[in-house]
């Protein structure tokens, strides 16, 4: 026959047990969360690229870059947001277009095309780019950042993502 003592927990294996269980509940409270964010970014969907229509490609003149701008909606942070972006496509004049970024690849200041001095001026640090996208003098690290082209019916396109 079973002694009463057998089914009596004692002080010490309750105090035991109450802890265990508010150590499992805090554990739960603080680590879920933390796992949701580790994990999140891997649930996303990609960011989803897009041809933007920027003009027609009869309007360029051969080794002269021209200013397109085109906007877009950006998700930034929580909301949605409309941003517009000046790229300048430039001919050799045999069909092909390149498409350049206007932001320096030093610290993203926005590049201008100079006639006189035919280059793009970076305004921050007098980085120069020539034509081609390539760097020419000072502290950009990189060639201007160029984008994949397309043209159907002498309308120039680029591939960007959304």
């Amino acid at each position: 026959m079973p002694k009463k003592s057998d089914y009596m927990i004692s002080r010490r294996g309750f105090v035991g047990g109450v802890v265990g269980l508010v150590g499992t509940v805090i554990s739960a409270v603080v680590g879920l969360p933390v796992i949701g964010y580790v994990v999140s970014p891997a649930l996303k969907k990609g960011a989803e690229e897009e041809w933007i229509t920027l003009g027609p490609v009869s309007a360029l003149e051969p080794g002269i870059p021209a200013p397109f701008t085109f906007s877009q909606m950006k998700e930034v942070g929580w909301r949605r947001a409309r941003i517009s972006q000046t790229v300048y496509a430039v001919t050799d004049g045999s069909g092909n277009v390149t498409v350049f970024s206007d932001a320096c690849t030093h610290l993203s200041c926005k590049v201008h095309w100079e006639e006189g001095r035919g280059a793009f001026i970076c305004p921050c640090h007098d980085g120069l780019f020539d034509t081609e996208g390539k760097v020419v003098s000072g502290p950009p690290p990189k060639p201007l950042y160029s984008f994949q082209t397309q043209i159907e019916n002498d309308q120039l396109m680029i591939l960007v993502e959304g």
